[in-house]
């Protein structure tokens, strides 16, 4: 079975049958390192589960790149706004590492519907599922101090402190370079 099988199974619990009709919907493909899922301005028609490798979501905003998410193996990636209201995309997508995805495009996407018995019921339990997480996000950024921050992210995703430049993870926790190496160097020693 599939990490892309697996997931399934485990979120929405899908049983064999449909497994197949979904799966079938979805084809493997890579993104080098450096390479663009999509950029701002143009319009998302995939969405893509991380297999392998690391995808940074980020912004330009007043002169400067902003980080809102580095998407790990076992999450899914689209510019939801885009992929969902056919609208141009607000965040650039790119391969920090070399990637595998297993991809779906939109037209293959709005199939899950006829396929699926309560396909409907399932995407809002899984968007519902991203809004709880987004809610978290924001939370922590307005309760924690930046040192907790760290050490929650730290916490759950260990392996990202060594497989990713460390000023995209101090954007995507909210603070300065300056402000990360400084919390970094204090756990280190």
């Amino acid at each position: 079975m599939t990490e892309l099988q697996n997931y399934i199974t485990s979120y929405f619990g899908i049983t064999n049958q449909n497994m197949d009709k979904i799966t079938s919907l979805f084809s493997e493909t890579t993104l080098k390192k450096g390479e663009f899922f999509i950029k701002s301005g143009m319009y998302c028609e995939k969405l893509s589960f991380v297999r392998s490798g690391y995808i940074r979501v980020f912004a330009n905003a007043n002169g400067k790149e902003v980080t809102q998410w580095i998407s790990t193996k076992g999450y899914f990636i689209t510019d939801l706004y885009s992929f969902t209201f056919k609208q141009r995309a607000k965040w650039n997508i790119q391969a920090l590492t070399d990637c595998e995805l297993y991809t779906i495009d939109k037209e293959n996407y709005t199939l899950l519907n006829n396929l699926v018995p309560n396909w409907v019921e399932m995407e809002k339990q899984f968007i519902a599922g991203c809004f709880i997480q987004l809610e978290d996000r924001v939370f922590n950024h307005l309760s924690l101090s930046a040192e907790e921050r760290y050490d929650k992210l730290f916490e759950n995703n260990k392996e990202l402190f060594n497989q990713v430049p460390l000023q995209y993870i101090a954007s995507m926790l909210g603070m300065t370079p300056e402000t990360f190496s400084r919390i970094r160097n204090k756990k280190i020693s």
